[in-house]
């Protein structure tokens, strides 16, 4: 009997290929045990490239892989509730791609169903494994700048081309090549994507603002823009927290080619305010007692780490670790934002969450 820990993949397109499995197949403590994906011939390329032991274009056969212990969930944004849930109910340890959902209380729904099995659910925000960032959330959870009054949260990504459905040049941030090119549906189709730059990248910056503040949507008021596309470009959110504090969401998905990823949250206390910058590699605290901080960064400290989240996930899997960097309520929370934004668009008027 092998002693690795077995891994299945539901959903081998680009990112997949790119990312997670170059990650996995290094591992000598993992088995990739069964890849899903349609397509025969593409299908086949990539069991015999990554080494599967089995392969199907139906997710429900992966699922009755013996003593199977994971799955990383990689199909198009609508499918990740369905799949996603179906691994939590056999009881495994599910890595499912962000957006974790389209709709918030499918978000809740695998929250809770991954607390009930008493499983890890996780959402693949690759800036977390930055240690800026770890070091910011351990001040955060100190409460360094005091109690939570504003955040201002902004991203903007180089993917306008992958939000038109036109040939998209990959700016890079996985652990391996690309082995196919992006699906054109999967990002810019409304009813395969689900919407656009919110769901395909503030899911992201919202995922990591959550987190950081612990804090959770109470309402939304959201504007989007769409001048190219037929999902949106950009994004505006003002947002209400239960904790009666406000904020400010912005995205943007129009960057030049080849450019960086822009990600900058700002988080303003009763004490001082903390700024995390990743395209500038900047961690700053400033508080009104003059205990100011500003850490020492090498300038590609806050390049996206695409590889994180898989490592980690295969050593919660193979036992190596009970830490989960990027855990299932940081993206439900986001996911409970975004929702209540597109809602808001459809209506005209501020949503609750």
């Amino acid at each position: 009997m092998s002693s690795k820990a077995k891994i299945g993949l539901i959903g081998a397109g680009w990112w997949a290929t790119a990312n997670h499995l170059p990650v996995l197949v290094d591992r000598d403590d993992i088995e990739l045990a069964s890849v899903c994906r349609l397509g025969a011939d593409e299908l086949q390329q990539v069991k015999d490239r990554f080494g599967f032991t089995h392969a199907t274009e139906d997710y429900r056969e992966l699922l009755e892989t013996p003593d199977l212990k994971g799955v990383v969930v990689a199909s198009p944004h609508t499918l990740h509730y369905e799949h996603a849930l179906a691994a939590l109910k056999k009881g495994l340890h599910v890595l499912c791609e962000k957006p974790l959902t389209t709709r918030g209380i499918e978000a809740r729904e695998l929250v809770a169903e991954a607390d009930r099995q008493g499983v890890e659910l996780m959402v693949p925000y690759g800036w977390h494994y930055s240690e800026f960032i770890q070091h910011a959330k351990l001040q955060m959870d100190k409460e360094a700048i005091g109690e939570i009054e504003f955040v201002m949260c902004h991203m903007a990504s180089p993917i306008r081309s992958l939000l038109e459905g036109k040939q998209f040049l990959s700016t890079g941030g996985g652990a391996g090549e690309n082995m196919f090119e992006p699906s054109a549906d999967t990002w810019a189709d409304p009813e395969i994507a689900g919407g656009g730059y919110a769901l395909a990248q503030m899911s992201h910056s919202a995922g990591l603002a959550y987190w950081l503040t612990n804090l959770e949507a109470d309402s939304v008021s959201a504007l989007i823009s769409s001048p190219t596309s037929k999902v949106e470009l950009y994004d505006s959110f003002s947002v209400k927290f239960k904790n009666g504090a406000i904020g400010s969401f912005s995205g943007a998905g129009a960057l030049p080619d080849n450019q960086q990823f822009q990600l900058d949250v700002r988080v303003f206390g009763s004490e001082g305010v903390m700024t995390v910058d990743c395209d500038r590699a900047r961690l700053e605290i400033l508080r009104h007692d003059g205990n100011n901080f500003d850490m020492k960064l090498e300038p590609d400290a806050g390049a996206y780490f695409g590889g994180g989240p898989t490592a980690n996930f295969a050593d919660i899997v193979s036992g190596k670790t009970k830490t989960n960097w990027v855990p299932g309520w940081a993206g439900m929370r986001a996911i409970e934002m975004i929702d209540a934004a597109y809602r808001s668009v459809e209506s005209g008027n501020t949503e609750a969450v």
